[in-house]
């Protein structure tokens, strides 16, 4: 069933923590080079490709840790929301008295206090006392509200890596209800962590270290949206990405919401999605209820990097799009897979391409189309088992 705006939704702010900053001042410069920020890092005595948060926020986040004693034994996945969500409604002047909605989400959650967790209980047969609140879900909304100190709705969920995205879904639905007019939705994802890194590796998905090759910022070792790579090069990111929802149309918008679609395909593998990604053309059908799809300027794609996932997405563009193709990008070449938050930083690329009417594309394919103007962008995403999400922007 397809559904219908009942009234368009301003992103009021956004903000986010990732490879390329903690401002999206410092995003935007990023974007405007061809550089990624992939680096080599050392897990188990094994190198592996990943793309850090930089220096500068780092050592943002562990003054965070230190600024309340109950910070220091929550996990990174918690502290970059909360980073990230304290930026976002300052930028849109939100008060704790708004009682706005919070939705927050992450694929993996607490990955890395997990982890040294169970390595503990594993050596001492015992568990320690924060082991499970500190692991849960639900952790990064709950303490995201504390910290923010709004009396709202606090969620949290996990659709794998379409988790921001839906998180804007249940943000738009709640405002449509007329239960909330203001909602703070994203994702959260810390997944540099050896036994996240090795499920990728089993899956045979992610990228191989080329011992051959020199990793510099112009050599692109992870090849989404190439269609023509013969071998999978998904690598993990990591971050977070909030963003303001407000009922109607503000005028400190920085971009409208003008539609939204989701679907999930029937499962047929843990991973499956169908060759012409079949869940990503109804989610993108019913985005497009009210707007002509030649109206769309450029679509901000979900392509993680490897064959199936990259091609799978464009078929599907191609049969929505067949009189008129968009200008298609996407921002994993640069930034990695930043999993249960990939979607709303999806987001951010296309309301800064929105503000700045330029559009970002992929330095290393050639003849890639640009929009002489951009007005309508889609951005999808799309999770394990084909959990798609498409929301249209518009300027």
């Amino acid at each position: 069933m397809t559904k219908i705006m009942k009234k368009p939704i301003s992103i009021t702010a956004i903000a986010s923590i990732s490879p390329l900053g903690t401002s999206l001042k410092a995003t935007w410069k990023k974007y405007q080079t061809n550089d990624h920020c992939i680096v080599e890092k050392t897990l188990n005595n094994k190198t592996v490709l990943v793309a850090k948060i930089p220096e500068n926020a780092r050592q943002d986040i562990e003054a965070l840790k230190v600024s309340d004693s109950k910070y220091k034994t929550l996990d990174n996945s918690v502290l970059y929301a909360i980073y990230a969500s304290r930026q976002a409604i300052k930028d849109a002047d939100w008060s704790s008295s708004d009682n706005f909605g919070i939705n927050i989400g992450s694929s993996r959650g607490a990955t890395g206090l997990f982890e040294t967790y169970h390595e503990d209980f594993l050596k001492n047969k015992k568990a320690q006392t924060l082991s499970s609140p500190t692991t849960t879900l639900g952790n990064i909304s709950s303490w995201v509200a504390h910290d923010l100190q709004t009396k709202g709705p606090e969620i949290s969920h996990s659709i794998t890596c379409s988790t921001a995205l839906h998180a804007m879904l249940n943000g738009i639905a709640w405002i449509n209800s007329g239960m909330c007019n203001k909602f703070l939705v994203g994702g959260s994802e810390a997944p540099l962590t050896p036994f996240t890194i090795a499920q990728m590796q089993a899956l045979k998905i992610y990228a191989k270290v080329d011992t051959s090759a020199t990793l510099s910022v112009q050599n692109y070792p992870c090849r989404a949206l190439d269609l023509s790579k013969k071998q999978n090069t998904m690598i993990l990111g990591e971050g977070a990405s909030m963003v303001c929802l407000e009922a109607g149309k503000k005028s400190n918008a920085l971009a409208i919401i003008n539609g939204f679609g989701y679907a999930t395909e029937i499962l047929k593998h843990n991973i499956s999605i169908s060759s012409d990604a079949q869940c990503f053309q109804k989610s993108m059908q019913m985005a497009l209820r009210n707007i002509n799809p030649d109206d769309v300027d450029a679509i901000v794609m979900h392509a993680p990097g490897t064959v199936k996932g990259d091609s799978s997405e464009f078929k599907a563009i191609e049969k929505i799009f067949c009189n008129k193709m968009p200008s298609l990008t996407t921002n994993k070449w640069k930034i990695g897979h930043t999993f249960g938050a990939s979607g709303t930083l999806n987001v951010e690329l296309a309301v800064l391409m929105l503000q700045h009417q330029n559009f970002i594309g992929v330095p290393f394919l050639e003849h890639q189309k640009t929009p002489k103007k951009l007005t309508n962008i889609l951005v999808n995403a799309v999770g394990f088992g084909g959990n798609a999400v498409s929301i249209l922007l518009s300027k």
